[in-house]
C-alpha cells in the first residue's frame, strides 16, 4: 500500500474503533470507514500522534455530535451520494502509519483526497468548541 505523509483536512480510510467497541473489549474497529485527519502532534520520541474523525452514514443522535458533510464536499472525495456526518464526539488516536489503515480501492492508495479548506475549518470550529464545553472521548 501507497503510504504517504499525513495532512491535516486530509480523508483516509480507517478501521475506526469507536469508544463503545473499546469499551466491549475490542482493540480493532468492526468496518473500514473515511476518517478525517484533524490534528497531527510530534511525540518526544519523534514519532507523528494523528487524531482523525469518523465519518458515518448514522445520523447523530445530537445534532452536537456531528457535522453533516456537504454533498458538493462528498463528490469531491468520490464518496457514495448517501447522506453523512463527521463525528466530532470522539476520535481515535494512533502513532502514523499504524496498523489500521486501509486502501481506498484507488490503486493502493489510503487516501480519498483532502476536505475543502473552508468545510474542514467549520469542522475543527465546531470539534474544539464541542470539546471545550462538552469534551470529547480518545480512542
Amino acid at each position: 500500500m501507497i503510504l504517504p505523509q499525513p495532512q491535516i483536512g486530509m480523508v483516509i480510510r480507517y478501521s475506526y474503533l469507536w469508544a463503545s467497541e473499546a469499551n466491549a473489549g475490542r482493540d480493532e474497529g468492526s468496518k473500514d470507514r473515511p476518517c478525517a485527519i484533524i490534528l497531527m502532534v510530534r511525540d518526544i520520541g519523534g514519532q507523528m500522534r494523528i487524531q482523525v474523525l469518523p465519518v458515518t452514514h448514522s445520523p447523530p443522535p445530537k445534532e452536537a455530535d456531528a457535522v453533516e458533510i456537504p454533498a458538493p464536499v462528498k463528490k469531491h472525495l468520490d464518496l457514495d451520494h448517501q447522506r453523512s456526518w463527521v463525528v466530532i464526539s470522539e476520535y481515535n488516536e494512533f502513532i502514523w502509519p499504524g496498523y489500521d489503515l486501509r486502501p481506498t480501492g484507488k490503486a493502493d492508495d489510503p487516501v480519498y483526497g483532502f476536505l475543502p479548506q473552508k468545510f474542514f475549518q467549520h469542522l475543527t470550529a465546531r470539534f474544539l468548541e464541542r470539546q471545550k464545553r462538552i469534551g470529547t472521548r480518545r480512542t
